[in-house]
């Protein structure tokens, strides 16, 4: 199987019943709701194909298997996953601690400038990185 450029044909319908094959069969395994498919040796070929990396028989059974892996596993925690069940703990405060929002006078221009290196008609100055001195 050639990449012909075009992306790849496996995306989920706005209903996310179907999830459509590179072939443009529609996935058995994703016909249930919100399921993720299984990926074929035909689906981990096309992969490598669009991203332009050639796969031996091993890596494409050891990716596959992989894939699968991965993918059971997003169906686990989707099936457990509910809106009804609260989150019983965050890891991330809620709340964000911000400092005070409180006006400061601003530094001069020469306050500034004076932290810096080498100044030149009120600018700092930096050398070049890009392009030539001409």
């Amino acid at each position: 199987m050639k990449c012909d450029g075009s992306p790849l044909k496996w995306q989920w319908k706005s209903d996310r019943r179907n999830a459509y094959l590179p072939d443009g069969r529609v996935s058995q395994t994703a016909r249930i709701v919100g399921r993720m498919p299984t990926f074929s040796r035909e689906e981990i070929v096309h992969l490598g194909d669009l991203a332009r990396i050639a796969l031996t028989d091993e890596e494409i059974t050891r990716l596959q298997g992989e894939l699968n892996v991965i993918a059971d596993s997003i169906n686990k925690v989707q099936e457990v996953a509910s809106d009804d069940v609260e989150p019983t703990a965050n890891p991330v405060p809620l709340e964000a601690y911000l400092r005070p929002d409180v006006a400061e006078t601003p530094l001069t221009q020469e306050e500034a400038l004076a932290g810096g290196p080498k100044t030149e008609a009120g600018m700092f100055v930096a050398p070049r990185i890009l392009g030539s001195e001409e």
